[in-house]
């Protein structure tokens, strides 16, 4: 019994969103062997090892690749990259399994390994009455590349995917792997850890580090996850004025005056979405409401574009080109026309809401984080920029997520906005990008870089970010992981942002 690896032999590989082209070694397919799942677990544990001493004794990189849908090359390496995908088991944890120090419901935990596909977590869970407590716009990433990048939605009071996270199994060397999670939220017990024949660490900073590490910790095998009975959400998209009653909601979050479909409900889910070229008619403003699951509902329903109530700008930016400049603001209106269409009380579990798995034509995408504070100030800044420096062929996108606990989450303000720029694939979108870095960094405003799109971190502005936060990431790395391992683990992307 042992863990399938498919050396494809490849020597190219590309990414989801096809922004970039890589030049490899070799490409693994990997899959998990025949017999019990612990044991085909437990053999792939032993494959990731002999992986590893492999790469040390040829002195190659390896990286563990989730779905690929990162704009940026955090995923890749020149040396052999692992597709994890077919590594998709998910286990049930029995009460013996967790420790009676754990503050929460064990009920509700689960393993799983490290390929599985946010829709099949979905899937298995709905299955069982039960429901991620929240995911990304889309979800045909794994579950571990999803935590490894900081993945969102726009559910405010709950986090990112990676925040949900009570647990990891770390393969960190052809001689060691361990189990991680926090001391101050113990989970499980000695026989789990026998049961992986594991070593246990429970550490809070280590864990924080290890949450957001883009694949730099060794291989993440598999990961443990809270969640919670079944839910439905209420959806609402409208076209409303973009008025200062609309401004003030997305700077506090505040929703105690407000006049959105659920009136002052806290939504579950807010979501803006401005045209910089029809002001006029109004923000998109995206609105959902936690209800309790029913049976015999109306499942969600795709518009005419095939766009669902779940879906971000990406599901549709990809259909613009790269036109000229005086034709942008006409496209732009007229792919909104059909791709943006006003809807209400769309009702659907968490999977089927946020139900894409695929991708719509190639576009760019950046997103920053930034301080719930400077939201007017940033929206009134890209506004100016587009008449300065556009136009821009895309959207401005407004989500929000509260603060992560991981060191190097994005996420890092007590509530962040994540500004998102949504666009055609073009060399004058990257040129209008650097223009909104260059304005943010002017007027003395926070911001952080999503970590899976289009960005331009530097060891500077790394520092200027994340400050000791990254200096206790960097301090946990060398903790966990030798020199020959770290050596493994390590791309260009992580050398040039100084890590």
């Amino acid at each position: 019994m042992s863990m399938k690896i498919f050396k494809t032999n490849n020597t190219q590989w590309e990414n989801r969103h096809e922004t970039f082209a890589y030049t490899i070694q070799n490409l693994y397919e990997l899959g998990n062997g025949s017999g019990t799942a612990l044991d085909t677990y437990n053999a792939a544990t032993k494959g990731f090892q002999q992986l590893i001493q492999e790469a040390i004794n040829n002195g190659s990189a390896l990286r563990g690749l989730g779905a690929g849908w990162s704009f940026t090359p955090i995923a890749a390496t020149n040396g052999i990259i692992l597709d994890t995908k077919a590594l998709n088991t998910v286990f049930e944890i029995s009460p013996a399994s967790v420790t009676a120090a754990y503050k929460g419901d064990p009920s509700k935990l689960f393993l799983a390994q490290c390929g599985t596909a946010i829709w099949e977590l979905s899937a298995y869970l709905k299955e069982r009455g039960l429901s991620l407590k929240t995911s990304g716009a889309s979800n045909g990433q794994t579950i571990v590349g999803a935590i490894s990048t900081g993945a969102h939605g726009s559910a405010f009071d709950v986090g990112a995917v990676q925040d949900v996270v009570t647990g990891m199994h770390l393969i960190l060397a052809p001689d060691r792997h361990i189990w991680l999670e926090r001391s101050t939220n113990p989970v499980v017990s000695d026989s789990f850890i026998a049961l992986l024949d594991a070593e246990l660490v429970r550490d809070d900073e280590l864990f924080n580090a290890a949450l957001v590490s883009f694949g730099s910790f060794g291989i993440i095998h598999g990961v443990m996850i809270e969640t919670e009975p079944l839910f439905l959400l209420e959806a609402h998209l409208e076209c409303r004025p973009f008025d200062a009653a609309l401004r003030s909601w997305m700077q506090t979050l505040d929703f105690s005056k407000a006049t959105l479909p659920g009136g002052n409900e806290r939504p579950y889910h807010f979501q803006v979405i401005i045209n910089p070229y029809n002001l006029q008619k109004g923000a998109y403003v995206t609105s959902m409401y936690k209800r309790p699951y029913r049976t015999g509902y109306t499942p969600p329903v795709s518009n005419t574009q095939g766009i669902g109530p779940g879906d971000d700008a990406p599901c549709f930016i990809g259909k613009l080109t790269n036109a000229i400049p005086s034709t942008v603001p006409l496209l732009v209106n007229n792919l909104l026309a059909g791709a943006l269409t006003p809807y209400k009380n769309q009702l659907g579990c968490l999977g089927e809401i946020f139900s894409n798995t695929d991708l719509h034509g190639k576009l760019l995408s950046a997103a920053v984080g930034i301080p719930l504070e400077h939201v007017n100030t940033v929206i009134d800044l890209l506004l100016a920029l587009n008449n300065s420096k556009g136009p821009f062929a895309g959207l401005f996108a407004f989500r929000f997520i509260k603060q992560s606990g991981a060191l190097l989450a994005f996420t890092r303000f007590p509530y962040t906005c994540v500004v998102e720029l949504d666009a055609a694939f073009s060399k004058t979108t990257y040129s209008f990008y650097k223009a909104v870095w260059k304005e943010l960094e002017k007027q003395h405003i926070p911001f952080t870089f999503h970590w899976g799109k289009v960005n331009e971190l530097t060891p500077k502005r790394m520092k200027k970010m994340y400050g000791e936060r990254l200096d206790a990431w960097v301090n946990a790395r060398n903790q966990l992981l030798k020199p020959d391992a770290k050596k493994v683990f390590t791309n260009t992307i992580m050398e040039q942002w100084g890590l």
